[in-house]
Formats: structure tokens, sequence, C-alpha cells
């Protein structure tokens, strides 16, 4: 079967975005609804689009800015214009910028089809055009702060070299997405890209699951069978959380690493393997291996190319592009339209440390989406979100027990007094609560 072309249509008249939708889903195709520029760049930069289809005349940043935008970063999308507003200098102006044809409203659904099938046509033609602009710009990786940009920069110089990569970086800060990035945006990208959590597998099952095995190994093996390695050949093989790895399989991940090959459990041979190996850990591997319990030589093979995941709270500009991001996402899930952030929750999402990076920010989001009604307010927000406290300047640093106590104060100020709330948000029980009080 065909895959469905994703049309994307953008109007702020919301009529006129569901009739267009109607009509393209009797012609059989996928598509995405935006009001306004500012929610169809959130669209574009998330979704793949094969067509654009847009008003011109739009509050705020009007359809010829939009043009402008996806011709210069998407310039192999074709752009379809429709206005209610119709001359000459428009049209000219509209296929100036970029557009391959133009509808007056109010159109057919008969002109509608003959406009889509030919901007569609534009696109085929364009397939096997030399990439000259670059697009590949890891569409998945949003932001735009200076941290982020630096892990792009690295992805770009390693993505076409096998080289061992290790990953670095708090829980939830996107390590795999990273090591997904660098696989599917080289020249690699046709072959597997495995991924496997290191700290998902029990320890005495980890090394088969790996390396693969004999029949006979081990009790339960009855045939013969490769491993996640062997699985990966010609890839990449992503070893998430390798810290958990038990010293018996870091030293099996030695010898692959220095001599390219590998042995199953139970056999006496050697199979030469072909794979990258990308390695990641939220655990601190140097005070592991000042306890013995990673290996130092290990280590170092690991760590040809590092690049260290930036927490959010480092990249707090990067903050609105993500909400946005999982704001599409979750209200075309749940709600079937886009849903707002009113100015107060904004601050609040903005201001926050996320301590869960990206990872919490999606699942506030998510429930955010689901408890409000269109807009996304202070009340749809968790209370952890609700009680935040500004950290002083670096002349005026405080103690842990002072912050913990200024803190303390804070919540119980902000609940009334009500220590059953404030232990809630404290995430510690009332006795404990009253222990700090009495402190």
């Amino acid at each position: 079967m065909l895959q469905k072309e994703n049309i994307l249509i953008v109007d702020d008249d919301i009529n006129i975005l569901e009739l267009i939708q109607r009509h393209l889903h009797s012609l059989d195709y996928h598509s995405y609804k935006a009001v306004s520029v500012k929610e169809a760049v959130a669209i574009l930069r998330d979704t793949e689009i094969d067509l654009l289809i847009t008003d011109l005349n739009m509050p705020e940043v009007d359809g010829f800015q939009l043009i402008q935008f996806a011709s210069e970063h998407y310039p192999n999308m074709p752009k379809l214009v429709v206005t209610g507003y119709p001359s000459i200098q428009n049209a000219l102006s509209a296929i100036k910028s970029g557009a391959v044809d133009y509808l007056v409203k109010p159109f057919t659904k008969e002109e509608l089809k003959q406009g889509v099938l030919k901007s569609l046509s534009t696109k085929t033609k364009q397939k096997n055009t030399t990439e000259t602009l670059e697009v590949k710009k890891y569409d998945e990786i949003i932001g735009e702060s200076e941290a982020i940009k630096n892990v792009t920069q690295i992805i770009e110089r390693v993505k076409d070299n096998k080289a061992t990569i290790f990953i670095s970086g708090e829980s939830g800060t996107g390590k795999e997405l990273v090591a997904r990035s660098i696989h599917y945006n080289g020249k690699f990208s046709h072959a597997p890209f495995i991924a496997v959590n290191c700290g998902g597998i029990p320890e005495n099952l980890l090394e088969s699951e790996l390396f693969g095995y004999v029949k006979g190994a081990f009790t339960g093996a009855n045939d013969n069978r490769d491993g996640f390695f062997q699985a990966a050949n010609g890839g990449t093989i992503f070893l998430d959380e390798i810290g958990n790895a038990p010293l018996s399989v870091q030293a099996r991940l030695l010898r692959v690493l220095q001599e390219k090959e590998v042995m199953k459990v139970g056999e006496r041979k050697t199979e030469k393997i072909d794979v990258r190996v990308i390695a990641a850990t939220n655990s601190n591997l140097r005070e592991m291996i000042a306890k013995e319990i990673f290996r130092e030589d290990l280590f170092y093979r690991l760590t040809v190319v590092e690049i260290a995941v930036p927490p959010l709270r480092v990249r707090k500009e990067d903050i609105p592009l993500l909400a946005d991001k999982f704001l599409f996402k979750y209200g075309n899930e749940y709600k079937d339209r886009y849903i707002s952030v009113d100015n107060e929750a904004k601050t609040l999402i903005q201001r926050y440390d996320w301590p869960g990076n990206i990872r919490e920010l999606e699942n506030v989001i998510q429930r955010a989406v689901i408890m409000c009604d269109r807009t996304i307010g202070v009340k749809d927000l968790p209370e952890t979100l609700k009680y935040q406290i500004d950290f002083p300047e670096d002349n005026e640093l405080l103690s842990l027990k002072e912050m913990e106590k200024k803190y303390v104060e804070k919540v119980l100020a902000a609940t009334g007094n009500n220590q059953t709330k404030a232990a809630e948000i404290l995430n510690i029980d009332r006795k404990t609560l009253r222990g700090k009080i009495k402190e």
C-alpha cells in the first residue's frame, strides 16, 4: 500500500481549515492543520510534510513569511497558496517567495485536487536533485541554545565514521535521541541500529544477549542464537546505561573494541564484526573506576569521542520550543486541536529547573493537555511547579541546610501552613515535616 502524503493546511479561519481537511481526506491524503504561522512552524519542525497549503492574510505573521521560511528550510517541499484577496501582485509575490500554485477562495474540490496534484508533482521531480542546502538539521533534537548547538556540531563531525562514541548526561536529557541522530544522519543509516538497555537486562543474561550463545552453553540454550552485536553488524549498537554492565561483560566488550570480533557464550572461536559502538550513562564512570567496579581500560576505549548532553536547566531558552512540540503532539492525540498556554503558566514552565529534564517536561505537558479545556493554566500544572524558589546570586550563596529551611518556609507560607499539603509538595511524610519545622 502506498503511503499517504502529509499535507499541512494553514489558515486563521477554522471553517476553511476544516473544509480543506474534509476535501483532502476524501482524496485520501493525510492532513495537519494550523491556525497561525507559529503553530505551522512547530508542525514543520516535528513532522515530515509533503505539501504546505497556506493562506496569505493572517494576523501577526502572514503567509508570505511562512512561504519564505519553508523555502529556506524545506526547499524540496512544494507550497500551494490559497487566499480570499486575489491580486496579480499577490500571486507574483507568492510564487517569487517559493509557491508552486495559487488558488482563490472560494474554490471547488476539483480545483483543490488539481492544485494539490500539480504541487506534489514538482516534489517528485525534485527528489533526485543534489542536496545543496544541507537540510539535515537533526529535527528531533530541538533547541537553539549554544549548549545544544555544540551537540549537533559534534554529531555532524562523527556521523560518517565508526569511531566509538560515549554520551553522558542526566536521565531524561535525550541521550538515545543523540545516538539515533548520529546513526540516521550518517552514511551508515541504511544499516541496523540496535539499542540495548544494559540496566534492563538481568546480569546473568546480559552476556548471552549481547554476544549470542551456542546450543548447550547453559540450561535453556536449546539452539544457536546470535546476540545484539551480530544483529547490529554493519551498523550501530547503542549500549545505554553501560555502567550497569558487570565486570565479566566489560571484559568481553573490551575485546570487541580492541579486536573487532565477538565470541558467543559456549563457543571457542571468534567471528569478525563491523559495528560502531555508542555507549551512554547517567552514572559517573570515573567514580566507578575508583571503586573498581568499572574497568579503566574499557572507559578509555569507549570515550574516543565524548558528547555531553546538557540538562534542561542550562538551556532554558529551548524550553518554549520543546513545550510547543509536546503541545502539538498531545493536543492532536487527546483534543484534536492545538492547546495554548496562558502567560502565568508559561512563566512557571520557563522558570522551573526540570530535574527530570525533557522527559519530565513531556510528562507535565501531556498531563496538562489532558486536564485543561482549551488553554493550559496554573491549575493544570503539578504542585512542584507552583512553589518554586529563586536561588540567590553567587555572592549570596546559602548552605544546603539554609536553602532547605528557606524552601520549607516558602512552601508552608504558600499553603497557608497546611502541613498535609506542604508535605505532599515536598514529597516527605508529615512526621518528617514536623521534625524539620521543630528543627
